[in-house]
């Protein structure tokens, strides 16, 4: 009874001292992004976002992202301690087009002459690529390369507005940058379009696959001719909320049936509930399903030293996962 006893007091004592330490960890850094150094204070909504314009603006730039590790942006609200990010931020870059729609959040992105939506430009600027799910914008575009290559010149803009002095650094930063994307673009095209036709299908957690299924699992007609969204299929909505109904669930089971899946992906920052639904549906009609081993990354990069630690990384991880799990050689 004592050991249990020690042992309770010393695991108190470790997860004080942890989230202290987390605590601490991110009071220093909000604090130092509070610091006057001469550096643009730019405060990105998601990952995806920071870590290019940390690519873009480089030491220039003190850079820091609102929404950490699994969070889930379609539903995050503001927190203690994101009014003072918000209030340090010289520009917060936001993606916009309905993602962040926590209604805190919300209001401040939509009010604020700083917060700059980045899939907004896209939407007006390039109406023809944002994909519309039941009714719904899309807000995953980050999920093609190609387009997301075109939020470069808009954060390019923004940051030579706020330190004109290192505009040429903006400008050389983001062409490279540009041209690094638009090649992995191609890359991950040619190395998905190695996956024979009838295996080149899709399931995963929620629908975020969209814009990847259209630009790395679909044939060229099918981009044009719309029949793209065959290649990719989902049991939750464009908002991940493990509700699901018999005749979705229904659904997905049938689709997995037509086309013969038989691994379905999971994803970095969502249940795994609604998949496990799946798989034991799919077992009373005599599927035999399993889910790949590995989580895709979707609404979130990996960690710090993880394959998915910066954008490209994340979406040639998932290339990669994609691949390796539908059984292509080579």
């Amino acid at each position: 009874m004592k050991s249990w006893l020690q042992m309770g007091i010393w695991m108190s004592v470790f997860l004080m001292v942890a989230c202290t330490s987390e605590d601490q960890h991110r009071r220093i850094e909000r604090e130092g992004f509070g610091l006057k150094n001469g550096k643009i204070k730019a405060l990105s909504t998601i990952a995806m976002i920071g870590d290019i314009v940390q690519q873009v603006g480089g030491e220039h730039v003190d850079n820091l992202t609102l929404m950490r590790g699994d969070l889930d942006p379609h539903t995050y609200q503001l927190v203690k301690g994101d009014d003072e990010k918000l209030a340090y931020a010289d520009v917060v870059f936001y993606n916009g087009l309905g993602l962040e729609h926590g209604p805190s959040l919300q209001r401040f992105l939509e009010s604020n002459k700083k917060a700059v939506g980045l899939g907004n430009k896209i939407i007006k600027d390039y109406p023809s690529l944002v994909i519309y799910s039941q009714g719904q914008i899309d807000p995953h575009i980050w999920m093609d390369m190609a387009i997301w290559a075109k939020i470069i010149p808009y954060i390019v803009e923004v940051l030579s507005i706020n330190d004109p002095m290192h505009a040429d650094v903006f400008h050389t930063n983001g062409e490279k940058l540009m041209q690094d994307l638009l090649q992995s673009d191609q890359e991950i095209k040619y190395e998905l379009g190695l996956i024979p036709s009838e295996r080149r299908y899709l399931v995963t957690s929620h629908d975020a696959f969209n814009y990847f299924a259209r630009a790395y699992l679909a044939t060229q007609e099918e981009r044009i001719n719309g029949k793209w969204v065959q290649r990719v299929a989902s049991p939750e909505g464009l908002a991940p909320e493990s509700q699901l109904s018999t005749s979705h669930i229904q659904e997905i089971i049938d689709y997995l049936s037509k086309h013969r899946i038989q691994v379905i992906f999971p994803e970095s920052n969502v249940s795994k509930d609604s998949l496990r639904k799946i798989i034991s549906a799919g077992k009373e009609k005599g599927l035999n399903i399993t889910i790949a081993p590995c989580c895709l990354y979707a609404d979130a990069m990996g960690a710090a030293g993880s394959s998915g630690e910066t954008y490209q990384k994340m979406i040639q991880h998932d290339a990669d996962w994609i691949k390796k799990c539908l059984k292509v050689d080579g």
